[in-house]
């Protein structure tokens, strides 16, 4: 399975003791690229199951979308 994520920023977030949730006791960073509070989990990643290892998806306004073919700027 591959997603398609753009990201914004131009540099690395470092964590710092702020940063732990003190009712967890934790910090969870995002692998999936989909969390509203991004670089830190939402549990966004739920909308993830069911995904084929075979298939491309975009996710979008909170729908996932299988796409056939992702064309780059250098494919011109």
């Amino acid at each position: 399975m591959t997603r398609l994520v753009e990201l914004e920023a131009t540099g690395p977030r470092k964590l710092d003791p702020a940063d732990i949730d003190d009712e967890k006791g934790d910090v969870a960073i995002c692998q999936c690229g989909l969390s509203n509070s991004f670089p830190f989990c939402d549990g966004s990643h739920r909308h993830t199951e069911g995904e084929d290892s075979e298939t491309t998806y975009v996710y979008e306004d909170g729908e996932r979308r299988a796409v056939d073919r992702v064309v780059t700027a250098d494919e011109g």
